[in-house]
């Protein structure tokens, strides 16, 4: 005969209050496992492709990680064939953030000279982008014979590679066998070695961004004029409204939403257009139409390879672009824009 003994009986919960329940995440879990496994895919390929690369960059940027230094050992073959290795005495460290202070003081790189032709480069090439492809949009979303070929052939632009177009600016600018110089000779003016002054050089990257950023601020803005209800500019017609008043007064407030995201897009966009300048201009002269992403490839790929200040640069472009970003947002946001 066996005798079973009974453990101690839990102690009821205290007078007034509830038993402890799972937690809100928990039966978050047991009511929509589904949605959770269908968003978990894009989470892994957001943490793989963005997440990572982000926080391995940060990282980065905190050490002097460079070519040279990079190998945790040192290895050396002997005379009988064998091979001998010995800790690397000048192995990469955390350095804190001496990176960022040797870059914004100037003592590497030239952050500031990059940071200053990155914005004369950005607000350039969006003035234009934007007003190009307004007044292209207003003149498409009229009635007008052969419109539709019109709109394929502003459009052919934004259809070719980037490199495509930037190799074909650059032969355009050629100083003995460019179109540009051609065209300035038979006008009687001398012709123009355009990558050797900064300006001039410079130009050349505008004129050849221009020309591929047009396309898609024509395209969205056309597609916003487009909803626009026809039934405001027959009251103001009726009411005797010009077409400019037509267009400041409708126009103009019913493009808004739609040039507000154009125009973060195309900032964001052109402050990191790597190709063009690349391409282009190559920097010249001397590196003084670099801006920030092609200095930060410059430090990463040129010479001996300096991970960890590139890695600086991509996190001072990223900083600039966020709080732009915010500043941005907030501007819009007091103006009644929903974000």
């Amino acid at each position: 005969m066996t005798t079973v003994t009974a453990g101690p009986a839990p102690a009821p919960a205290p007078p007034g209050r509830r038993p402890a329940g799972p937690s809100r995440l928990r039966r978050s879990w047991d009511k929509h496992w589904y949605a959770w496994a269908m968003v978990l895919p894009v989470v892994l390929v957001l943490a793989v492709l963005i997440f990572y690369p982000l926080v391995r960059g940060v990282w980065l940027s905190l050490t002097d990680l460079t070519e040279a230094n990079q190998l945790a050992e040192v290895c050396t073959r002997s005379i009988t064939g064998g091979e001998v290795c010995k800790e690397n005495p000048n192995r990469w460290e955390f350095v804190g953030l001496d990176n960022y202070v040797r870059v914004l003081t100037g003592q590497v790189g030239e952050f500031w000279q990059w940071t200053g032709v990155t914005l004369i480069w950005t607000s350039v090439c969006v003035v234009f982008h934007y007003g190009l492809g307004l007044g292209l949009a207003t003149m498409l979303n009229r009635p007008m014979r052969l419109r539709g070929l019109y709109r394929v052939l502003l459009v052919l632009p934004w259809a070719v590679p980037a490199f495509v177009s930037a190799f074909a600016w650059k032969f355009i600018f050629n100083e003995r066998f460019g179109l540009a110089n051609s065209l300035l000779t038979a006008v009687g003016i001398d012709p123009v070695d355009w990558f050797a002054n900064r300006w001039t050089s410079l130009f050349t990257a505008v004129v050849t961004n221009i020309w591929l950023g047009v396309p898609f601020m024509m395209v969205a803005l056309l597609g916003g004029m487009q909803t626009i209800p026809d039934e405001l500019y027959e009251a103001a017609e009726i009411d005797g409204a010009s077409p400019w008043q037509r267009f400041v007064n409708i126009t103009l407030p019913g493009l808004r939403p739609v040039s507000m995201t154009v125009l973060l897009l195309g900032t964001i966009w052109t402050f990191n257009m790597f190709p063009i300048i690349f391409l282009v201009t190559e920097g010249q002269p001397a590196g003084q139409t670099d801006i920030l992403v092609t200095g930060a490839y410059r430090a990463a790929f040129e010479g001996i390879r300096n991970y960890s200040l590139a890695s600086t640069y991509g996190v001072l472009i990223l900083s600039i672009l966020l709080v732009f970003s915010i500043f941005y947002r907030r501007a819009m946001r007091k103006q009644g824009e929903v974000w």
